[in-house]
């Protein structure tokens, strides 16, 4: 079985987050990068049945600039076999749209039976990336998971429905996504980390992938705005002289909150 697992390197959420009012997008270098703890879980998945089942291949993929490598290869210390990794100054700002066929292509190219990925990233939080992907490799998809069963046949887990769980399940190949209820990422060993210095290490360009990010048939999202956020103002002090709740009802209603 060939698992293809979709990693990502993003601002550490403890860090400072700034927008670039020149090009509208994140500025990564105001704050340490690491690997998104999400496609980390999704890995711990793939690597718990790689090690439970022998012959089972678990591939990383991620789309990343070239300066990502170092983050990605911590995904091969922790066990993943080999690393792909979508390369193209092109890709700089790309749209999920854009996003979703440059990986639904990789995939493709490299195969699968499975492929995992987090419900969504921590930086851009689209949420919708596992959906996009089932729908351009015409596979069926399962989607936030809170827990995973994987056979040769086919995958099953429990999704959170209104007042309970849903059981659901699919023949591979597959797509699916897993929440933040799975385990934690193992943490890489020594040997691990030697290890991943002579495992498989690709780099593919949108042209080695065939996919055209000018292509006039493509839906692509388009900026027209940069704003920084407003600083805050103090707010509206009240202070109590006796009629403190009388100011506070004024105030309610003067803004319509009441």
């Amino acid at each position: 079985m060939k698992i293809v697992v979709l990693v990502k390197e993003v601002p550490d959420t403890y860090g400072d987050r700034k927008l670039n009012l020149e090009t509208g997008l994140a500025d990564r270098s105001a704050s340490e990068t690491v690997l998104d703890e999400i496609g980390g879980r999704a890995l711990e998945v793939a690597l718990a049945h790689a090690g439970a089942n022998a012959g089972t291949e678990v591939v990383v993929l991620s789309m990343a600039p070239e300066s990502a490598q170092a983050t990605i290869r911590k995904a091969l210390a922790m066990g993943a076999d080999s690393a792909v990794q979508i390369v193209d100054e092109q890709l700089q700002g790309a749209d999920l749209g854009l996003t979703a066929e440059a990986l639904a292509a990789a995939i493709r190219e490299t195969g699968f039976d499975l492929v995992i990925t987090g419900n969504q990233s921590t930086d851009g939080s689209g949420g919708v990336m596992p959906a996009m992907l089932a729908e351009l490799l015409d596979v069926p998809q399962l989607t936030s998971l809170n827990s995973v069963e994987l056979t040769d046949e086919k995958v099953s887990g429990e999704r959170a429905i209104d007042g309970g769980t849903a059981t659901v399940s699919a023949q591979l190949p597959a797509v699916i996504s897993i929440t933040e209820r799975l385990p934690d990422a193992r943490f890489p060993n020594f040997k691990g980390i030697m290890a991943a210095k002579k495992k498989p290490y690709e780099t593919r360009s949108l042209v080695d992938l065939g996919v055209d990010p000018a292509d006039p048939a493509a839906s692509r999202s388009i900026m027209v705005a940069i704003s920084e956020k407003p600083p805050r103002t103090a707010g509206t002090k009240i202070v109590d002289e006796g009629d403190a709740g009388t100011k506070l009802a004024e105030f309610l209603i003067s803004n319509r909150l009441a």
